[in-house]
């Protein structure tokens, strides 16, 4: 039990050292250059997510240039929906050989806007009222790419799998710290750049057939010496990611999981490693103390319940028993990595009706 005390004390270690201090948006009231914005949403059956983008875009203290949806071969309304909102809709054209989805319709909306300074965003993203100020803030300061990890909003039962996933991205690539030297990552739901800055990595041409998209361009970014900076959404930028339920959940995790773990290096990827063993350990302790009613295990239990509950507040808002039920989610995220890593094996996936090709890292 001793070392079962000692892997939560390493638990609350890695987990306060690393989320003690994490990046946030500038506070400044607004952007201090004037500049022509163009919100940019690449969407696929997105009629059910698009209003609450498009309201929150639309009580912005700071309004942008122009908001344009980008419809990538919906179904369900979605373009129907935009116009209705006042967005400028775009229908992407038919792919080009060696593109994927994604990649294709920010180029395509990219290609259609006017603006000096480009903002793309997931539609399941919202906005609070000042966010648009201090992104435009933010990137003027820092420059090149801006990339925000949205505030993740977890209210159903099967949302709270996505507990590990978070934690661990944002453990394992340390790039949300201040004055962070880690290998550049980027969050897609969010992402901020000027045009010359977009134009000088080589758009998003340069990561056309990569399902992890955000992170390669980051890195095209990194490799023309441009700067990366990654900040928490906290209530500026917010999304809830799978609220269609679990198959939608695992699809969405199986194309980005196993992959991710290739494109994390240095030592931020093994304290995250680190971190994950100690919690597998104190889950192991947790089980057996269970099964054999033995009290001592619910010390190293209720350290990793407490250290976990407070990560989960700083980048989402789970449900009050996710973090005590801490072994049932680490399951979940070790059943979700061993099928994301099968199915890159095999290197097909789905995601919103479409076959993926799961390229390697």
């Amino acid at each position: 039990m001793i070392t079962s005390l000692a892997m939560s004390l390493i638990v609350a270690s890695i987990g306060v050292w690393q989320f003690r201090h994490l990046r946030r948006l500038g506070r400044e009231p607004e952007s201090a250059t004037p500049c022509t914005v163009s919100l940019i949403i690449p969407a696929r059956n997105e009629a059910d997510s698009l209003p609450h983008l498009l309201g929150s875009i639309a009580r912005q203290h700071r309004a942008a240039d122009e908001v344009i949806v980008v419809d990538d071969g919906s179904t369900d309304g979605t373009a129907a929906m935009a116009a209705a909102a006042g967005a400028t809709v775009v229908t992407a054209p038919e792919r080009p050989e060696g593109w994927l989805g994604k990649p294709w319709a920010c180029q395509v909306g990219a290609d259609a806007a006017a603006g000096d300074v480009l903002v793309f965003l997931d539609a399941d993203v919202t906005l609070g009222p000042d966010s648009l100020d201090r992104l435009l803030a933010t990137h003027e300061r820092e420059g090149g790419l801006l990339s925000v990890q949205p505030h993740h909003d977890a209210p159903r039962w099967w949302e709270q799998a996505s507990a590990f996933p978070n934690l661990v991205s944002v453990l394992a690539t340390g790039a949300l710290r201040p004055r962070s030297t880690a290998t550049a990552v980027a969050f897609g739901p969010c992402l901020v750049t000027d045009r010359a800055s977009y134009e000088r990595a080589g758009t998003h041409a340069a990561v056309a057939d990569q399902v992890i998209e955000d992170i390669h361009l980051a890195r095209a970014y990194q490799s023309q010496g441009l700067p990366v900076t990654c900040c928490i959404g906290a209530d500026d930028v917010r999304f809830r990611m799978y609220p269609a339920g679990p198959r939608q959940l695992i699809e969405g995790w199986t194309k980005n999981l196993a992959g991710g773990p290739g494109l994390a290096l240095g030592a931020p990827l093994a304290l995250g490693v680190a971190w994950l063993l100690a919690v597998s350990s104190v889950v192991g302790t947790t089980v057996m103390g269970v099964v054999h009613l033995d009290p001592a295990a619910v010390v190293p239990w209720l350290i990793t319940a407490l250290t976990i509950g407070w990560m989960l507040r700083q980048i989402g808002s789970f449900r009050w028993w996710t973090a005590p039920a801490f072994p049932v989610w680490w399951l979940a995220f070790v059943l979700l990595f061993a099928w994301s890593a099968i199915a890159r094996a095999g290197g097909l996936t789905t995601w919103r009706g479409r076959r993926l090709a799961l390229r390697g890292p």
